[in-house]
């Protein structure tokens, strides 16, 4: 009997030759986005065969409470014991430390699909589970819920043995790029898809409009501000674009007369003292109607809303999702004291500004993403914070079998059950804590894991699973079947060597994980990639405007969707008259900040021209050198080069102090 347990420990899913090209066949349809690397294994659930069998498993510990089996290797395994599947030719050693596989192979994943049409025989509805945010103050959340769906999460017989066969749909939704580019399609036409020129025009209407505003609040006007346009404002964005490029610590710094400081594309394009004043009036809203708190139609982000409702459809509407995608929480680095800043010791960013997102786990797209603003009174009774994030960003998705991966602080069994019942499937660790996970479960319960070593409950496609990586991990999935081991030998694998009888070499064994785990662990990176390319080059400056960071969080999110977009159209290739073989983000922002500002050039003429509107002398026929005042003043071309010169002399026209000789014709060129 023990030998025939041992041959049953380990089965192998597909070792016939045939199933090589089948495998290759299906990867694009198969959820598991994993290398060819991992090997494969299926860990049947065996009853005891008789009471004696029971009690000596029992004994040896392999057994957990209420008659769940765990489905890691037993000591029996120790022994080295060879399994040679029918029609095979391919051996699989099992020991006590590993694997070890004596020939290349290939393992189907058809494991954990079936024909059936049923994603589940459960349903769903809100729970009153309580989501603590792990990096908010813990509260309790209650809301209505199906009085059968908890008594039925939360009764004893809700979760069974390991050993129901799943049903995964396929999925065959139309995902990827969704756009009419053609073949010679640029930077510039990417990112009007996702920012159009309507927003440009909007930025132009509102910045113009708050610079009147203040005007009329401060009761004088602004003899340095003229109506900005369309072309200034995709220059003003252009010039932000190649800030995050090349960094220098204060934006005049590009201005400086200093050769190896100053920037001549800058000095080009608008003054420094425009810059300003644009950075100054900068506005998406209109204040005079702006609602303030407390009065009915209150938006916490009324600011960037017109930004929002337009974003937020071009990013969906430019890229059908893919089969599997990432939720979990973005952060904007803030400097400064603001109400909606979060503390979030847990995260590498401690304190910022708090979002959630959706994104692709391959290429790191960004679907959607939520701004946190605080506590929202009204809707806390109707259903708690994780479970109402999810639900809004997969809106629209309901029924195309996608694939979720997200963190603990969402992951619970009501929305599993939820995402079932709209034909999406979800994966992601737990807090075992929360309720409706299983009892048996539970870390009181399970006692000390092994590396490797895992427990399993199932409901129907739910499986819970408990095991131990670098630390025991909780995880609930509706997308894998139980007893699915893999082993990759790129992640973790042990340090102990098994040498041959005959003294030769020996071979690393990495440690087994069940299928959960490793679908987490490498679909997960959706939300980590996007946060990758969106940081390398960041885009505005640091303000005193809440708001403003998420106006460049979005900019910023643009390019890099529009970057995605690109590289996926045109397979790798850069636009038609780019050189080079590699066509990186850095080139498409470069490119992109080139096209937007074009042949636009600074207002230096109309500053000028503004200054002679609001001269004190009453000449105005031409310029002419003239004492300004009896105390004299910096001359304004020394300080264009960096010398300090002082003058009582200067063009009452252009209102400077200007030296006496070259420096008044060397000015007014």
């Amino acid at each position: 009997m023990a030998a025939r347990k041992k041959r049953e420990l380990f089965t192998i899913l597909e070792t016939s030759a045939d199933t090589e090209t089948t495998t290759v066949s299906e990867s694009e349809d198969s959820p598991l986005n994993l290398s060819v690397d991992v090997k494969w294994f299926e860990i049947p659930f065996r009853k005891p065969d008789s009471d004696e069998e029971e009690d000596e498993v029992q004994e040896d510990g392999e057994e957990g409470e209420n008659g769940f089996k765990s489905t890691a290797a037993t000591e029996e395994t120790a022994d080295a014991v060879s399994y040679i599947a029918e029609g095979g030719c391919n051996i699989i050693l099992v020991t006590g430390n590993g694997i070890k596989h004596e020939e290349e192979e290939e393992y189907a994943k058809e494991c954990y699909y079936s024909t059936s049409n049923n994603c589940s025989d459960t349903t769903s509805n809100d729970s009153d589970i309580d989501f603590s945010d792990l990096e908010e103050e813990e509260h309790t959340s209650f809301f209505s819920f199906d009085d059968d769906l908890d008594e039925d999460c939360t009764s004893p017989d809700f979760w069974g043995e390991p050993d129901q066969v799943i049903s995964i749909e396929p999925f065959s939704a139309v995902s990827g790029p969704q756009h009419s580019l053609g073949a010679d399609a640029d930077t510039r036409d990417y990112f009007r898809l996702l920012f159009p020129d309507s927003l440009f025009e909007h930025m132009v209407e509102q910045t113009n409009s708050y610079a009147l505003y203040r005007q009329r609040r401060s009761g004088k006007s602004d003899p340095h501000w003229h109506p900005t346009d369309l072309r200034e404002m995709k220059a003003y964005i252009g010039l932000n674009i190649l800030m995050g490029i090349n960094q220098l610590p204060d934006a005049d710094m590009y201005w400086a007369s200093d050769i190896f400081i100053g920037n001549a594309g800058f000095k080009k394009t608008m003054t420094a003292r425009r810059f300003e004043k644009l950075t100054q009036n900068l506005h998406l809203c209109d204040r005079e109607s702006e609602p303030v708190r407390g009065e009915r139609g209150y938006d916490g982000l009324y600011k960037i809303r017109a930004l929002l409702d337009v974003v937020e459809n071009t990013m969906w509407d430019s890229y059908t999702p893919n089969r599997c995608l990432t939720i979990d929480q973005g952060t904007v680095a803030v400097k400064g004291s603001f109400s909606p800043t979060q503390y979030m010791p847990s995260k590498p960013l401690k304190k910022g500004l708090k979002l959630w997102m959706l994104c692709d786990s391959r290429s790191g797209y960004c679907h959607r993403a939520r701004i946190y603003v605080g506590k929202a009174s009204e809707e806390a009774a109707v259903a708690a914070l994780g479970y109402r994030v999810v639900m809004s960003l997969v809106r629209g998705l309901e029924g195309k079998h996608h694939h979720l991966f997200m963190d603990s602080f969402f992951t619970s069994v009501p929305l599993m059950q939820r995402l079932l019942r709209d034909g999406l499937y979800a994966c992601g660790p737990t807090q075992p804590s929360r309720r409706g996970y299983p009892e048996v479960l539970r870390p009181c319960n399970v006692g000390k894991l092994s590396p490797g070593e895992f427990y399993q409950c199932q409901r129907g496609n739910l499986v819970a699973t408990v095991t131990r990586d670098t630390k025991v991990v909780s995880c609930l999935s509706s997308n894998s079947a139980p007893g699915i081991v893999g082993i990759s030998p790129g992640r973790q694998q042990q340090r102990e060597w098994e040498v041959d009888s005959d003294g030769g070499g020996g071979v690393s064994f990495g440690v087994p994980h069940p299928l959960p785990l490793l679908l987490y662990q490498e679909n997960m990176r959706g939300v980590d990639l996007c946060d990758q390319l969106r940081e390398c080059y960041q885009v505005g400056r640091p303000c005193k405007k809440w708001w403003r960071y998420f106006l460049w969080f979005y900019v910023n999110l643009c390019i890099v969707n529009a970057y995605v977009i690109l590289r996926e159209s045109r397979g790798g290739a850069p636009p038609a008259g780019c050189n080079g073989k590699q066509f990186t983000q850095r080139h498409f922002r470069v490119r992109l900040a080139q096209q937007l500002i074009g042949d636009y050039q600074g207002a230096r003429g109309m500053e000028r021209a503004a200054r002679k509107r609001h001269a004190d002398s009453p000449i105005e026929y031409g310029h002419r050198l003239d004492r300004m005042s009896e105390r004299s003043r910096r001359c304004r071309n020394c300080t264009n080069k960096g010398l300090r010169h002082e003058s009582v002399f200067g063009c009452k026209i252009c209102n400077v102090h200007l030296c006496r000789g070259g420096c008044f014709s060397e000015f007014h060129k």
